[in-house]
């Protein structure tokens, strides 16, 4: 008696929307980038941590601290806006060069999908990188904290102190400035914003690189919005400064501040080499911006790449 063939399965039904796609485009997204040798920007800001931490020797205690921590954050931020616009800005052309980008989207991948991957790759980089960085910059700015705690202490043993309670409430107060300038969880906060903020650049460069067709151009703009939005700030005190009541330049500040993103923002770098303490609100602003400006260039990017022949 033969046997009965066992029915054929009903394929799965095609989602329209699929995380497991994304993610799959993301990992390869950042395999490319890791490939185009992006990791190798850790060897100059090497460099320049480490370079700095001795640069300036000269200077008082607090303002060693404050010079390390000023360069550093402001080398984090040149190379993650760097990499959030260029990397970006690389992506479709080069799946375009490829061929990859046909192979993917002959398959039942969506165009969104295929931008989100793109997106999640970058700031995947941007992540690692950034802690990368930030573990290098703590641990030098630890041993330099430590440093130059142990050269103070050792001075005082070269004065005279009336009791030993005044010693003490010297050292005291050299450790207390050098843990106000030193080592603290603020200069997370100062991390957080510099992600943020190339995460921003990352999808503007991403909108750039579906409207435009080369990756100068792509870059260039990208760049331009990013000077637009650090001088955002400026503009709109001047359209409101002496006409806060008229439409007029209320409108026009409303539609700056809603294509370009407000970068003055995200600037808590200079708070935070002060040694202050960043206020929770600060943080929860700057994360609903980047998520506002995240769905806003998301789908102006893919209303342009889904009618865009490629």
């Amino acid at each position: 008696m033969s046997e009965v063939p066992s029915p054929t399965p009903a394929p799965r039904p095609h989602r329209l929307f699929s995380a497991g796609r994304v993610l799959t485009i993301a990992g390869g997204t950042f395999t490319q980038l890791v490939r185009m040798k992006v990791f190798a920007f850790m060897a100059i800001f090497s460099l320049i941590v480490i370079g700095t931490s001795f640069a300036f020797a000269d200077m008082k205690s607090e303002q060693e601290l404050k010079m390390l921590k000023d360069v550093s954050l402001a080398a984090m931020a040149l190379f993650s806006a760097l990499f959030a616009i260029a990397g970006t800005a690389l992506l479709i052309p080069r799946d375009v060069e490829d061929r990859t980008l046909y192979t993917i989207l002959c398959k039942p991948v969506p165009r969104l999908e295929y931008l989100l991957g793109k997106l999640a790759g970058v700031v995947m980089l941007l992540f690692i990188s950034l802690v990368c960085m930030d573990v290098l910059f703590s641990g030098v700015l630890h041993l330099k904290q430590e440093s130059i705690v142990a050269r103070q202490v050792e001075g005082l043993e070269l004065r005279r102190f009336k009791s030993q309670e005044e010693k003490e409430q010297a050292i005291l107060e050299i450790v207390d400035l050098s843990e106000k300038q030193g080592l603290r969880w603020n200069l997370q906060a100062a991390v957080v914003s510099i992600f943020l903020k190339s995460v921003v650049l990352a999808a503007v460069a991403l909108l750039m690189s579906t409207v435009a067709s080369s990756t100068l151009f792509s870059i260039m703009a990208s760049l331009s919005v990013m000077v637009i939005g650090h001088a955002q700030s400026m503009a709109r005190e001047y359209l409101l400064g002496d006409h806060a009541g008229d439409v007029l330049p209320r409108l026009v500040s409303g539609v700056i501040a809603l294509i370009f993103p407000d970068f003055k923002s995200y600037d808590i770098v200079d708070v935070v080499v002060m040694g202050d303490d960043v206020p929770f609100s600060a943080m929860a602003q700057m994360t609903g911006l980047t998520g506002v400006y995240l769905v806003l260039y998301i789908m102006a990017a893919w209303i342009v790449f889904a009618d865009k022949e490629l």
